[in-house]
């Protein structure tokens, strides 16, 4: 076909982009050539919006086992001669469409970034944001998310082990399914996704390939609107069964050494993993996609390169092994089909029906090649100026009777009530390693195999701080993750990010991006947890603007011992309950102040790093040395929150005194932070007071059999309050 200037900008090209092809390629490009531009400088594939401020970030760290970005995923040395392998990954557009399959994939392809490494997942991790519980799209939404999740997962046979859901009106048309994948692998035994050596053969491995997903890249990088319905083909369709055959035989050709590099075909298919593969080894290739298995009859060359068929990897192989390979996957009954061969030009020939259908220069097609970097202006956002309206005390403050009706609505609020009805759908026991099925700490902790080492995941970002303070926001993220990590007893390592954010032509929420960038570099570099990998997902939008900038934080830590590990329930009756760290007067950015009070617009919560890391080294020893019973952070909900999960494992109660010198409402629901509650035995009070004798604390009161009571006021029975917790969400569907 004749290309011209509005072929390209139907392909989600840019004029300028256009003629920048033109002057690579020097000739004007066929079609399928433009598709492939199209889809590896979409914005999912080269970051071309991002990828500078990305680069800012700490990205280096003593335990990294490969540079931030050069692989699928980030790896890290835990010891024993093992690594973990984590990353975490945006699937909003397509669950946005298509619920079910859109986050399904979503943990398909994450999955498949860990095995390609050649690790073994052992736990997957989620963050998900939908809009108001009470609508009736929403509610379509979550349970056909929930079910994808549960779906591809339980079948796939990996642990869905921990976190977290928001619900806010700004997520409503634009949900965020984010999901991370974890595995573990033996050092100096990972696989590079790295073509090279001249004639070495190039297999297409896994499913078919056919025509879901073709375009998904591009897809990915633009608004949600009303006509996105029609690109509905652009959301792949998943086969868990088919991924769990490929995962063994990937896993299992590599012991024979054939393997020289993998990459899965995730966004943009073929194309893709040709391009990155041959790229980062300075080589070309040369593909017949005549062989490239196919579901279809007489599917184009361009919709065998784009296409994002699940389940399916690009192998090179040390020639003269192309039977191990092949009796391998035979034996696993998945197609394996040798469709080319690795050369030295840099160029990519693709062939269909012995006709040259492309030719491309690798290097040309990706990030960190020849792939357009930009640098957006950027101005801050007109509504934070809107905070300077806010005053804590133009809010009336809440009698003591008053406070105990607002915590029954506060528990109840969809973001923060149990998540009961969600992660009863996912198998979280399945390998056997999951520790808190019965003993539930602040993070998942999961027992590493053949080892008395275990790891802690968590993931993390309260959009609303972001919203509110982009730079303070992010920095909570990342020092909340780590909180939970240190109050289940392990030590953080590093991080992987999915930042989602709006338009990124859009100045005020390119502002927001850009600090939040900062933050996360900030906290990383203070708490020496280098970011490992991530995914960045722009023009996440609804019609009235961009969602809240989301910046979540996966992070991972390492317990030295499993005996190290510390849950967030109260144990013991007659424990002494402490609450460390600054309690202020400070309702800030608060779900009580959002959902309650009913106001949107004020600053971000009480925050200081400096403060923040000296508190998770104290935690730290006071946990792995056995002072404290339990220990939780305070966040959603404030610290009645915190105390009230902490008793309904057990269904224990408790006592305590608030600090009369703050306001009732900012001790009990602010959400300052720093802060983290302790469970004390009376036998270890004289050491704890030691330990912590040069860090604010209050002594809140004791942990009793089931009563709550607060100031001396009967608050209730803890069943009652666990039963109005636990079953909100529920309630809230019917």
């Amino acid at each position: 076909m004749q290309i011209s200037l509005q072929t390209a900008e139907q392909l989600r090209l840019t004029p300028q982009e256009f003629t920048l092809i033109q002057q690579k390629l020097g000739r004007m490009p066929n079609f399928t050539e433009l598709c492939a531009f199209s889809a590896m400088w979409s914005e999912h594939c080269s970051y071309k919006n991002s990828i500078k401020w990305l680069k800012t970030l700490p990205r280096d760290g003593e335990k990294m086992l490969v540079k931030a970005g050069d692989e699928n995923a980030g790896l890290m040395d835990i010891g024993d001669g093992l690594g973990v392998v984590f990353k975490i990954e945006s699937h909003n557009h397509p669950s946005a469409l298509e619920p079910f399959q859109g986050a399904a994939t979503g943990v398909g392809g994450i999955h498949r970034d860990i095995f390609t490494m050649g690790a073994r997942p052992i736990a997957a991790l989620n963050s998900l944001r939908f809009g108001e519980l009470s609508d009736k799209r929403t509610q379509h939404l979550l349970k056909g998310v929930v079910k994808g999740i549960g779906h591809y997962g339980n079948c796939f046979g990996v642990p869905t082990v921990g976190g977290e859901i928001y619900f806010d009106a700004c997520y409503q048309t634009n949900p965020l399914v984010n999901a991370m994948s974890v595995g573990i692998v033996e050092n100096g035994k990972t696989i590079s996704a790295t073509a090279k050596g001249e004639g070495n053969p190039v297999f297409f491995v896994g499913s078919a390939t056919g025509k879901d997903g073709i375009g998904g890249a591009s897809f990915a990088s633009a608004d949600i609107n009303a006509d996105s319905i029609q690109e509905l083909p652009a959301v792949q369709v998943g086969d868990p069964f088919q991924e769990k055959k490929l995962l063994e035989a990937c896993l299992e050709v590599i012991k024979t050494g054939a393997v020289v590099g993998m990459q899965d075909m995730g966004a943009a298919g073929i194309i893709c993993s040709t391009a990155e593969m041959s790229e980062k080894g300075g080589v070309g290739m040369y593909i017949n996609l005549s062989k490239v298995p196919t579901r279809q009859q007489g599917m184009k060359a361009w919709e065998i390169l784009l296409s994002e068929s699940q389940e399916r990897m690009l192998m090179v192989v040390e020639k003269g092994k192309e039977n191990e390979v092949l009796q391998i996957f035979e034996k696993w009954d998945l197609p394996c089909s040798e469709i080319g061969h690795v050369t030295t030009d840099g160029m990519l020939n693709f062939y269909l029906n012995n006709t040259l259908e492309a030719t491309l220069p690798a290097a040309e097609l990706v990030l960190g090649g020849g792939a357009p970097v930009y640098e957006r202006e950027y101005t801050k956002p007109a509504y934070i100026a809107m905070q300077d309206a806010y005053n804590i005390n133009d809010i009336p403050e809440p009698t003591p009777t008053n406070l105990l009706q607002i915590t029954k609505q506060l528990i109840t609020l969809p973001t923060i009530a149990s998540k009961k009805y969600v992660y009863q759908q996912y198998d979280s026991m399945v390998g056997t390693a999951n520790t808190n099925t019965n003993n539930p700490s602040a993070a998942a902790v999961i027992a590493i195999k053949n080892t008395d080492k275990a790891l802690a995941i968590t993931t993390d970002c309260n959009s609303s701080y972001v919203y509110a303070n982009p730079y303070i926001g992010a920095m909570i993220a990342v020092t909340e993750a780590a909180r939970n990590i240190v109050c289940s007893g392990g030590e953080p390592l590093g991080v992987t990010n999915c930042l989602n954010f709006g338009n990124p032509y859009n100045p005020e929420v390119y502002y927001t991006f850009v600090e939040a960038i900062k933050g996360i570099g900030e906290a990383c570099t203070a708490l020496n947890t280098p970011v490992t990998g991530g995914n960045v997902s722009f023009y996440n939008q609804h019609p009235g603007g961009p969602i809240y900038p989301t910046p979540t934080i996966g992070m991972v830590g390492l317990l030295p011992s499993i005996s190290s590990k510390m849950g967030l329930a109260f144990t013991t009756v007659g424990s002494i309950i402490y609450v460390i760290g600054k309690c202020v007067d400070d309702i800030n950015c608060s779900q009580y102040l959002q959902k309650i009070v009913g106001i949107q617009n004020s600053p971000a919560p009480y925050y200081n790093l400096a403060e923040e890391k000296e508190l998770l080294q104290i935690v730290q020893q006071l946990v792995q040395q056995k002072h404290v019973e339990s220990a939780n952070d305070v966040s959603e909900g404030g610290l009645i929150t915190t105390l009230l999960e902490c008793c309904f494992p057990h269904e224990l109660g408790f006592e305590i005194t608030t600090d009369t010198a703050l306001r009732g409402d900012a001790y009990l629901f602010g959400e300052s932070q720093g802060r983290y509650v302790l469970s004390i035995n009376t036998q270890n009070v004289e050491a704890f007071e030691a330990i912590t004798a040069k860090i604010p604390k209050q002594k809140l009161g004791k942990i009793t059999d089931s009563n709550i009571k607060i100031n001396n006021q009967f608050w209730g029975y803890c069943k009652d309050w666990k039963d109005r917790y636990e079953n909100a969400i529920l309630h809230a569907l019917e």
